[in-house]
Parts: structure tokens; sequence; C-alpha cells
């Protein structure tokens, strides 16, 4: 089981690590929400949890809870512009549909 963060996705996060005195890493989780199910949510940690399958690419560690891991394997994390926002982008081969807006996703 694999996640993997592009360099865009990367440099901003690590960027965002730096300011933050302490922070380890960052968690991807699934939380039930939107129109279709499921949205993505990334949160700095300061500890991991031993549970936690890490994943270290670019110089960022990346935690998942394995209750999550089986939805979103195989998933990359680019970053970039959409529109006038700069957005964190979750390319998911697990999800079978996206709602209209963009903020949830079904497996």
């Amino acid at each position: 089981m694999a996640i993997t963060l592009s360099e865009a996705a990367a440099r901003h996060l690590a960027a965002s690590l730096a300011k933050r005195a302490g922070t380890a890493a960052v968690r991807l989780s699934i939380k039930p929400a939107g129109c279709s199910g499921f949205s993505y949510r990334l949160d700095y940690v300061d500890e991991p949890l031993q549970s936690d399958s890490v994943f270290v690419q670019h110089g960022v560690t990346l935690m998942v809870d394995p209750k999550d891991l089986a939805l979103v394997d195989g998933t990359e994390i680019d970053y970039g512009r959409n529109g006038l926002n700069d957005v964190f982008k979750f390319n998911n081969p697990n999800e079978r549909d996206r709602c209209g807006c963009g903020e949830s996703f079904r497996v």
C-alpha cells in the first residue's frame, strides 16, 4: 500500500511544517462529509500513533490511520492552482464518483 506526494505538494507541506515548531508530520484522513460520502483531510501531527502507516517522500512524513488506508491506497497528492486558488489535488484510483463541487467523493 502506498500514498505518494508530488514534488509541489511536498514543497508546500515542508514549508508549512517549517513554520510549526514541534510538528513532525502531516496526517491524511478520510471523514464522512458532503453529498458523495467522504472528504479528504490533512492535519498537522506532533506525534505519530503507533498504528499509523508512515510514508516519507521528498523529506515530508505523511501518516495514515490503517482504517483509512484501504480507501486511499494508491492516491497521489498534488498541489497546484485551480482557478484563483491554490489547492491540494487527490488523485485516488479508488474513487468511483465525486460530487459536482469536488468537495467529497465515493469509493
